[in-house]
């Protein structure tokens, strides 16, 4: 025991450089993402004591917090944690629809329903990021780029986004994280979750008409750009070629 808060010492100031957790030091903390993942899952954000997540870890108090200052770091972490494995779900079998605002919704219904299983779970991680000040900062920003990550690897794009595609998908990122709170408060059915899911996702095919084809590439916007503007060329020889021929 007189070993293990060197231990989580040295995983903070690993941390705070950048730098990988040991091996130890992450399974450490995999166990008390799990006991916290347990612990929220059967009784909400009130059953998730630092105490008790101590405990079912197997860890020392101290430590805890020197991994998590706090329930609310923890339970952010925990929200990062259950996107992580969304994430690599979503990778082994992704999204079927052809269009990509389709395959956005499907793909956030499908994070719904994950937590939809698990509501207990899903109503504390939602109540920490609403508690979350700049403290958790860190831990909340990592939440949300890996959301925007689950969002763009769904749009299936092959080429960087543009500032309106990013701009749409953190109001897409906005609306779902909305649906979730107000259908865990009960004022919103399942239905009018994914009504307003599929809603907000065509703002992607707004963004992309705006820059193009579905890729939104440069180089096919000002093809599709010249390709008008040879039409339009045409269009207007042939309507004078008639007009010369007859002042001759």
């Amino acid at each position: 025991m007189t070993t293990e808060p060197k231990s989580a010492t040295a995983s903070v100031a690993i941390a705070s450089s950048g730098l990988p957790l040991t091996e130890r030091q992450e399974a450490r903390r995999r166990r008390i993402l799990h006991a916290t993942a347990q612990l929220a899952g059967r009784g909400g954000f009130d059953a998730v004591q630092m105490r008790e997540v101590a405990e079912s870890s197997s860890v020392a108090l101290g430590t805890l917090y020197r991994y998590f200052p706090s329930k609310i770091h923890l339970l952010v972490a925990t929200m990062q944690d259950q996107l992580q494995h969304l994430h690599e779900t979503l990778r082994k079998r992704p999204p079927t629809e052809e269009e990509p605002a389709a395959r956005v919704a499907q793909t956030l219904m499908r994070a719904f329903r994950a937590m939809q299983r698990e509501p207990h779970l899903a109503d504390a991680m939602v109540r920490a990021l609403t508690f979350a000040d700049r403290s958790v900062s860190a831990e909340v920003d990592a939440a949300s780029r890996l959301t925007t990550t689950i969002i763009l690897d769904a749009m299936g794009l092959t080429v960087p986004p543009t500032p309106a595609q990013l701009s749409a998908v953190r109001v897409i990122e906005h609306t779902w994280h909305s649906a979730l709170i107000t259908w865990l408060s009960g004022r919103a059915s399942i239905a009018q979750v994914k009504i307003d899911i599929e809603t907000v996702c065509r703002l992607i095919e707004l963004t992309s008409t705006a820059t193009g084809p579905t890729t939104g590439t440069p180089d096919a916007t000002a093809g599709a750009a010249a390709g008008g503007r040879a039409k339009s060329g045409r269009t207007a020889t042939s309507r004078t070629k008639p007009g010369r021929a007859k002042r001759r």
